[in-house]
């Protein structure tokens, strides 16, 4: 059937003049006409594109299915809707062409009638929701979105995974997913009061699966603004770093055993000199016949001494032992103090320690071991820079963040407790400084250090919240400021119990303890209070002892290490047996497992050896006053 270009734009009929692209086209896929918009659009006059085969615009997997157009078309309702993507002028767009048949005066079809409209923003939106969809089901990280309230509105596949809860399981028990790991209710609250203002909070927290695992996660909430700025949701992040927690915490304990062995030295020379003083004032007692005030006065010097020697032990095993981080209010300028001590009998004496403390200082809240394993590396780090000597200057000042602002990790808000150490050293470069804190980068010669030190202070720094500042030229030796934020309300420190005389009683007390001098001074101590005593050597000679139920048992102090079975077996029997006992663990060495599993038997009174015998006596006696085993 032949017909004049005329009657070909005549098929366009109301779509000539319409502002959506146009054209008619022939069985075989050649345009007939096109309307005017399709020519703005496709960037050819009108009149050009009859004859063109309609293939050329599109991409090649459409130009396959022209042909099956017309077979659909031939099929009620007689209309077909298709989305193809285009060439234009403008770069591939794509279009949805909804298409209808031509026919002739018998009635056959010999073309078809196309309309179209451009859909390229609607179409990258829709592929761009489903990358973004995809990419929250399918992400690593555990990913809540919740109401501007906390109310969960969704969960994503991991977390699920990780937590155990579908989102089923939180709408029907109206679970408060942003309040896990949080460990009080401050916590929590100044959480939702950061993000509802719009600020983004960050923090690692730990909680307990459904199965008993413990697990670290660092998690990340932020608010989701509508265009006029409300908060509309709030979006969580939480990702598993148990495993990194463990790793550093390894990293930190490896690089405590080093630092022990350049303790080594001065720890030596402090129990030397203790136990000539101990050794020494007894063998005068023994070899002499001196009088009661000697004795005396001997005594007071060998107790003096015996009080160090506890003092330094316990500082040693809190050094070195694997601690749970524990934030707790400590004077840091006496911390000072006692390290420098110590570092001052280990360190050569061409190196001089000058400390300079600043006044009321407040109660630092940090993990008090930590703060210990900064100030030691600090120190170590000076003394190694000096080789030929000089001087460390170890100040404690108070700084505010507004003050510091252009230092990375300041919160202008806060104030910060600051320990300063300097040195009179080499210096470093500019390349050794941009290093500094990279962990096993060191300048030591050969195998002399493992470069962990500084990469343990940034760690446990950055735990804290705290900043670390590095002043250094070369020759002129280096300055190393880390600053740890105050605690936001004031802290009181613990009162200091003086010693003395403390309440005896006439209750019966079971001493166990394989220590036959100590077992002695209890049962002496507590009788000569009123208190009947009865003794066990070890862990099974008191559970035989309990399991006699006519033996009337009021208070057992216990000792843990015992051979045998030891002290928490012996508690386990006293919980079942004899649950009205009360307990009061006295341990050397009480590990955090160890705390862990009395504690979750209800077991919450601990004394730590070496202990004094009054704070023995008045603990004893608060805990028997009592109308329960709570805890004192």
């Amino acid at each position: 059937m032949a017909l004049s270009s005329v009657s070909y734009d005549a098929l366009l009929g109301p779509w000539a003049n319409s502002a959506d692209p146009a054209y008619c086209r022939d069985l075989e896929g050649r345009l007939l006409a096109v309307n005017q918009a399709f020519a703005r659009k496709f960037g050819r006059a009108a009149a050009e594109w009859p004859g063109t085969p309609l293939a050329e615009i599109l991409q090649s997997d459409a130009a396959g299915a022209l042909h099956s157009v017309a077979t659909e078309l031939a099929r009620p309702p007689h209309r077909t809707t298709r989305e193809h993507r285009c060439d234009t002028p403008q770069g591939w767009r794509w279009f949805t062409w909804e298409k209808t048949p031509l026919r002739d005066a018998a009635g056959c079809i010999f073309g078809l009638l196309a309309v179209g409209r451009d859909i390229t923003k609607q179409r990258l939106a829709e592929e761009q929701y489903l990358k973004l969809s995809r990419a929250v089901e399918q992400s690593p990280v555990a990913i809540v979105i919740t109401d501007a309230d906390g109310r969960v509105q969704y969960v994503n596949p991991k977390y699920t995974e990780a937590s155990g809860r579908t989102l089923e399981d939180i709408l029907d028990r109206n679970t408060d997913v942003l309040r896990d790991g949080h460990p009080d209710e401050a916590s929590y609250h100044a959480m939702l009061a950061e993000v509802r203002a719009c600020r983004e909070w960050r923090g690692e927290l730990t909680s307990c699966r459904n199965d008993g695992r413990q697990v670290w996660e660092s998690v990340q909430v932020s608010s989701l603004r509508s265009p006029a700025g409300d908060v509309t949701n709030l979006l969580c992040l939480r990702e598993d770093i148990t495993e990194r927690k463990r790793l550093e915490q390894d990293l930190r304990q490896a690089q405590k055993m080093e630092s022990l062995g350049t303790l080594a030295g001065g720890i030596a020379h402090d129990f030397n000199n203790l136990l000539a003083i101990i050794n020494g004032y007894a063998e005068f007692c023994l070899m002499h016949n001196a009088d009661a005030a000697q004795v005396r006065k001997s005594l007071q010097e060998m107790h003096r001494a015996a009080q160090r020697a506890s003092g330094l032990v316990r500082q040693i095993l809190t050094f070195s032992r694997k601690n749970e981080v524990r934030f707790a209010p400590f004077d840091l300028n006496q911390h000072v103090r006692d390290l420098v001590a110590l570092l001052a009998e280990t360190f050569p004496r061409t190196v001089a320690i000058d400390v300079r403390l600043g006044d009321q200082l407040p109660p630092l809240l940090a993990d008090q071991n930590q703060v210990q394993q900064i100030l030691l590396n600090l120190c170590v780090n000076a003394r190694d820079a000096m080789p030929s000597g000089g001087t460390i200057t170890v100040t404690t000042l108070l700084r505010h963040g507004a003050d510091i602002a252009n230092v990375t990790g300041v919160d202008i808000r806060k104030t910060y407790a600051c320990l300063r150490v300097a040195d009179t050293g080499t210096g470093m470069t500019p390349e050794v400084r941009a290093r500094l804190f990279e962990p096993f980068f060191t300048t030591k010669p050969g195998s002399q250090g493992t470069g962990l030190g500084l990469a343990v202070v940034y760690g446990i720094v950055t735990s804290h919240k705290g900043f670390i500042e590095v002043e250094s030229v070369r020759g002129n030796g280096s300055t190393f400021t880390v600053g740890l934020p105050l605690a936001e309300e004031v802290i009181s420190m613990p009162a200091l119990q003086v010693r003395g005389e403390f309440p005896g009683g006439t209750e019966t007390v079971l001493v166990v303890d394989d220590e036959i001098s100590l077992r002695h001074l209890l049962q002496a101590t507590l009788t000569s209070k009123g208190y009947r005593v009865v003794t066990a050597a070890n862990g099974l000679e008191a559970i035989d002892y309990l399991s006699q139920m006519d033996k009337p048992v009021d208070a057992v102090l216990l000792d843990l290490n015992m051979p045998g079975a030891n002290g928490v077996d012996v508690f386990k029997v006293i919980r079942v047996g004899r649950p009205a006992i009360k307990v009061l663990i006295l341990s050397g060495n009480l590990s955090a497992e160890a705390r862990r599993e009395l504690q979750s038997l209800g077991q919450n009174n601990f004394i730590q050896k070496p202990y004094a015998l009054d704070e023995v006596g008045r603990h004893l006696r608060r805990l028997l006053d009592e109308s329960d085993a709570g805890p004192i």
